[in-house]
């Protein structure tokens, strides 16, 4: 059979109108917002008529540090999604939604892959429902009225050199990271340094994600600290009164996409935080409107467990009161070799003892999700030149941890090649042996919540901060935020600051470079070692390959 590529694969779908899959799930159709015939938003007065319904179970997918061989937790996620479907479950899946930069970067896109798809897989990687471009708007609005303000007259006395806000757009670009506005005189403005980030790491985003109806979300966007007065006091958005046209502009982002898999199951595809900045989780609204409607909502993470997980249970769980019944780590076999040394071009080679030596990253994996009160079982993502030897290799590793790995082959099989993940997943998540706990409790001060992960989670010795950073957390506390979570923004890499530090590292320690304070999302970013918050595009961005066909079809997405 020749091979075929995701975006062949998707095209290829016999996708039902998206009123079916709407009403699969109980949603009547005057309660979808259709964006053509195979994506709609779901009403806000429908999900409050939900509230009274109990909760299905909830499963968290995620993974070992993310390598060069490739991991595929989105494509496992939705393979499970169509698993539990398969085997007689009423299951939902729970996805980010994809950001331009990195698809026109070197990423590629976030709806699976293989025969375990989210579609229509172009229009989620290109644009989709205007979720990223209404946020987009909303936060530079607010950029807009910071700036308005000050130029005529600054009546709230910000002080233009503490001006925290910056621009965002949805597409990397280097070139804005540092820049100085408002240059060429008087009717411009006042000249002042500032810069852009990417979308997906503007606040507005992290509080579109974690806000329960549209009253909250404008109560969290008026939560914002935007800038400082001369004497260090902080100024909010509301105090622009920005607040309200910041909501208006997110009403219909804040409505969950519904869309459907290859195997026409339902899936909600709304918000995407950046994983290192932010939380790097789908919407909570999402999520809970899941959770109200099937029996099993299968959402992941961002990035490895340690960054991705921890994030989800201890901010995103904490905020929403949500008890994650069971939870799916996804490794490889060609991660492990690469964690045991084996460089990527010699991946394809069987390498039992490099598979063993590139295990503990797993294992440790394993350990810290098993410390949040959750079960865990490992999905072996299966690629064509992995051995029997190799995955039995990692079996024995797993089953020495106290858990069981399985070989899932829905890349290749759709829902058929992962019905044996599936029935593990709802064996842990009916046992009731979850008993879900945060990492640290609110009351905690918050140095030590951020000491706390560094060396529970990421086994580091110590957390170096120096004098400056330690008395800005201490002022926060004062003011009030020291009941916030913290969120790490550190690399996806190594379980440390340095990425090229695979497997298990141990004697490291974590260096705090800055603290960010994100009064309205709520939380406190914690910066260790070099965090790009508007990353560049690579010597050979994957825009050169994206194009129309003579078809009129989109080519070059993976």
């Amino acid at each position: 059979m020749a091979f075929r590529t995701d975006i062949e694969i998707a095209r290829d779908a016999r996708k039902k109108p998206i009123m079916e899959i709407g009403a699969a799930l109980g949603i009547p159709a005057e309660h979808l917002l259709p964006y053509g015939h195979d994506k709609a938003k779901v009403s806000q007065s429908f999900i409050r008529s939900l509230a009274d319904r109990p909760d299905g179970k909830l499963i968290l997918v995620t993974a070992i540090n993310p390598t060069p061989a490739g991991e595929g937790k989105t494509t496992t996620t939705v393979g499970l999604g169509d698993g539990l479907n398969r085997i007689g479950k009423k299951a939902v899946i729970c996805i980010r939604e994809a950001s331009l930069g990195p698809n026109f970067g070197m990423k590629g896109g976030a709806a699976g892959g293989g025969m375990a798809q989210v579609v229509p897989m172009e229009e989620m990687n290109l644009h989709f429902t205007g979720d990223f471009h209404a946020i987009t708007s909303a936060h530079n609005l607010l950029s807009a009225l910071i700036d308005n303000h000050i130029y005529w007259g600054n009546t709230l006395g910000i002080d233009e050199r503490r001006v925290m806000w910056r621009r965002v757009m949805d597409m990397n670009d280097r070139a804005l990271r540092d820049i100085v506005v408002s240059l060429g005189g008087v009717s411009n403005g006042f000249p002042r340094q500032t810069g852009f980030d990417i979308t997906v790491a503007s606040e507005v985003m992290a509080i579109l994600c974690l806000s329960k109806d549209l009253e909250d979300l404008q109560k969290r966007l008026g939560d914002i600290v935007v800038a400082y007065t001369r004497d260090k006091q902080p100024i909010y958005c509301r105090d622009l009164k920005a607040d309200g046209a910041m909501t208006v502009l997110l009403k219909d982002a804040m409505q969950p996409n519904l869309v459907q898999t290859l195997e026409n199951n339902p899936a909600f595809v709304h918000g995407g935080p950046f994983a290192n900045i932010a939380h790097g989780c789908n919407s909570v609204i999402a999520t809970q409107t899941a959770l109200k409607l099937g029996d099993y909502v299968v959402t992941e993470a961002g990035f490895g467990a340690d960054l991705g997980a921890e994030k989800f249970f201890d901010i995103k769980c904490r905020k929403a009161g949500l008890k994650p019944a069971a939870a799916v780590i996804v490794a490889t076999v060609r991660a492990m070799k690469m964690n045991g040394g084996v460089a990527k071009a010699d991946l394809g080679a069987e390498n039992v003892e490099a598979v063993k030596k590139g295990c503990p990253n797993l294992g440790r994996h394993i350990g810290n999700v098993k410390g949040f009160g959750v079960p865990v079982v490992v999905a072996i993502n299966h690629f064509f030149s992995d051995t029997e030897a190799e995955v039995q290799a990692v079996k024995d590793y797993v089953a020495g941890q106290g858990a069981e790995a399985i070989l899932c082959q829905h890349w290749a099989k759709g829902s058929e090649g992962i019905e044996d993940l599936a029935r593990k997943v709802v064996s842990l998540a009916e046992s009731g042996a979850a008993h879900f706990a945060p990492l640290y409790p609110d009351d905690m001060p918050l140095f030590q919540k951020i000491e706390t992960i560094a060396k529970r989670i990421y086994h580091a010795d110590a957390v170096l901060a120096d004098k400056a950073i330690r008395d800005q957390l201490k002022a926060w506390e004062l003011a009030g935020y020291g009941h916030l979570p913290v969120c790490m923004a550190k690399t996806q890499y190594s379980f440390s600051t340095d990425p090229n530090l695979r497997g298990a590292p141990t004697g490291h320690s974590v260096p705090v470079r800055e603290v960010r304070l994100s009064a309205g999302a709520g939380f406190v970013v914690v910066i260790c070692g070099e965090i790009m918050t508007m990353p560049g595009l690579p010597k050979v961005p994957s825009a050169e390959v994206i194009r129309l066909n003579d078809q009129g079809f989109v080519e070059g997405l993976f």
